[in-house]
């Protein structure tokens, strides 16, 4: 009788254990399945913050990552979903990125083409930003020698002194201050 019992209680204890060993193998994937995405949000940051860099005053991106409802565990569902926002603007971003750079590399190509023969290009102005520079300046045809240069065919490439001087509120175009009403 008792080598019955011995053999009936046997599966139900081995069912027993199976049921409590299955939930930690559930687990344990869940675990591993939130590591893998963690890593790949990781990534896709460093990767979205390279580009930022790489990029910085020129492409005009949204460059932040909110949080997501403050400090939480964020389950299987929400990680995926932050994963895939993340893939969809570090995209979003390159093609951006990219197109800037075709922009500046044409105004660049039209600049050089300006130096080449400014008398085919009058009056053609491109911002310094345009081509990959810094600075507030700005590459125009001009006259030669003003309307005697204009005239006489004498054109030339001519890149601006700079910024515009700065003015404060109360001012008008020419720095002067506006009397109050």
């Amino acid at each position: 009788m008792e080598l019955l019992e011995q053999d009936i209680a046997g599966p139900q204890e081995q069912s027993a254990a199976l049921a409590v060993a299955l939930p930690a193998v559930v687990e344990t994937d869940e675990l591993a399945a939130r590591r893998s995405l963690r890593d790949q949000i990781a990534k896709l940051e460093r990767e979205l913050a390279s580009a930022f860099l790489a990029a910085y005053p020129r492409a005009h991106v949204n460059w932040s990552v909110p949080g997501r409802g403050g400090p939480r565990l964020l389950g299987l569902g929400e990680l995926e979903r932050l994963r895939d926002e993340l893939a969809d603007r570090l995209r979003s971003a390159r093609a951006a990125i990219a197109e800037r750079a075709e922009f500046e590399e044409r105004n660049r190509v039209l600049l050089e083409r300006m130096r080449l023969e400014p008398g085919r290009h009058k009056f053609v102005r491109i911002a310094a930003v345009d081509v990959g520079e810094y600075g507030c300046g700005t590459y125009s045809v001009r006259p030669r020698l003003g309307i005697v240069g204009m005239l006489m065919g004498w054109w030339q490439v001519k890149l601006s002194s700079g910024c515009p001087l700065a003015r404060g509120p109360g001012r008008d175009a020419r720095g002067s201050t506006i009397p109050a009403p």
